[in-house]
């Protein structure tokens, strides 16, 4: 599932990606990241529809190499998520998928590789997870499977320096 371009078109990227710890001065840019916050009601009612905006952008911003940006997203869209569903598991793994990247680019693929796992841990208690009937919420399309085995041929990958991992990047394709 690729995130088209018009669907968050009316939210910028942020000004820069921050990197925890990479500059002393650095901080967030806080401004760009309230507007899709500002679109996440307190809760979603049965499910979180896969065209939510905060949703899409937040997704989109880990495919763009803003990966705290969309975690911090990602993070809102989950807390509203309802307690217990489908959506809630794939949003963890999502999330977890973004601080590894961010943890790879902070050249900690230790860090990383035990974050992915938790990922793959996630995906495969969502397969376990059917759904009743299919939706329209984010977990009834997404292609889970295509990103479990993505997950795997990563963590398969030996550990040999912090410089032989390269970032998964996207987490929709």
């Amino acid at each position: 599932m690729s995130i088209p371009p018009s669907t968050a078109a009316h939210l910028p990227l942020p000004q820069w990606a921050y990197v925890p710890g990479e500059t002393a001065e650095a901080v967030a840019d806080h401004n760009t990241l309230w507007q899709a916050k500002a679109l996440v009601p307190s809760r979603f009612r049965d499910f979180v529809p896969a065209r939510h905006p905060a949703l899409r952008y937040g997704i989109a911003l880990n495919d763009a190499g803003y990966f705290w940006e969309s975690q911090e997203i990602l993070e809102a869209v989950w807390a509203a998520a309802p307690q217990g569903g489908r959506e809630r598991i794939l949003l963890r793994a999502c999330i977890q998928i973004a601080s590894a990247n961010l943890r790879l680019r902070m050249l900690k693929p230790h860090a990383a590789a035990r974050l992915l796992g938790e990922a793959l841990g996630e995906l495969d208690t969502l397969a376990a997870r059917k759904a009743t009937m299919p939706g329209d919420g984010f977990a009834d399309g997404f292609p889970t499977a295509a990103l479990a085995a993505l997950l795997r041929t990563k963590l398969a990958q030996p550990l040999l320096s912090k410089a032989d991992w390269v970032e998964i990047g996207a987490i929709g394709r």
